[in-house]
């Protein structure tokens, strides 16, 4: 199969037995929704946001995670569950341990941008103040992310979130959390930079946390890849482009005050 045709081709629909790990994961991502605007609330959701303790920063960002990228991942969870038709109770199981392993590069991914983050501070630069570097550090954030968009990466990664007949299946509950952990990698290859540009905007904000999801949605959901990847590449150059000349004019971006 030519890499156009399986990029173009559409996630196939699930079968009504294979309904039920869709629901689980929107249900999973909806109850984190609840958790992550409630844990939000009255949070500081501009740039450059303390980012608080450790242990407070990885639980939030996992669940932040599950709210986010579960309903994205529905197509691969049931393509799992379909392999393992006739085996129910090993499928829920199994598919149970697909998502959660899913979700561990992208935990490692924000202890990773935790340590920078909090690395950078410590060196009291003040590279990160809005009102010295901060401002354009964020719009070349977004300007970066606009780039990857472009990329052969960025296509690879993609097609392996997009095409469920390239998930490659093992046996066993084993199994199932390396394939999710497998999944988890190419999507972060795929979504990392947007993640990023959420960093940028506010992590803590609801409203960027919506924007960033639906975009990787889109892109991971549709069928039209270039078209969206390519929209997606143009927003985000817009908001960077923003950021640094007009911040004052950005659509729920949350300016820090200056010192």
């Amino acid at each position: 199969m030519s890499t156009a045709a399986s990029e173009s081709r559409p996630l196939a629909a699930p079968t009504a037995s294979a309904v039920w790990p869709l629901l689980f994961l929107v249900a999973i991502a909806g109850g984190s929704w609840v958790v992550t605007v409630e844990r939000m609330r009255g949070m500081d959701m501009g740039p450059g946001t303390d980012l608080g303790g450790l242990g407070w920063f990885a639980v939030v960002w996992v669940t932040m995670m599950a709210a986010m990228m579960l309903p994205s991942l529905s197509p691969m969870a049931v393509a799992y569950s379909a392999a393992a038709r006739g085996r129910a109770a090993r499928s829920a199981a199994g598919t149970v341990a697909f998502a959660a392993a899913y979700l561990v590069p992208w935990a490692a991914f924000g202890l990773l941008a935790y340590a920078l983050i909090e690395g950078i501070r410590s060196l009291d630069a003040g590279i990160l103040a809005w009102d010295r570097a901060g401002q354009y550090v964020a719009g070349g954030i977004l300007l970066g992310a606009a780039v990857y968009e472009l990329t052969r990466a960025k296509r690879t990664c993609l097609r392996h979130c997009r095409d469920t007949q390239l998930l490659r299946h093992r046996p066993g509950a084993g199994g199932a959390v390396i394939m999710g952990v497998e999944q988890g990698a190419f999507c972060v290859g795929c979504s990392g930079a947007l993640m990023a540009a959420l960093f940028a905007l506010g992590v803590m904000s609801i409203a960027w946390m919506l924007v960033i999801a639906a975009l990787i949605a889109i892109e991971k959901l549709l069928p039209w890849q270039l078209v969206t990847t390519g929209a997606t590449a143009a927003a985000m150059a817009v908001l960077g482009v923003a950021i640094i000349v007009a911040p004052d004019q950005v659509p729920w971006l949350t300016v820090p005050m200056s010192m």
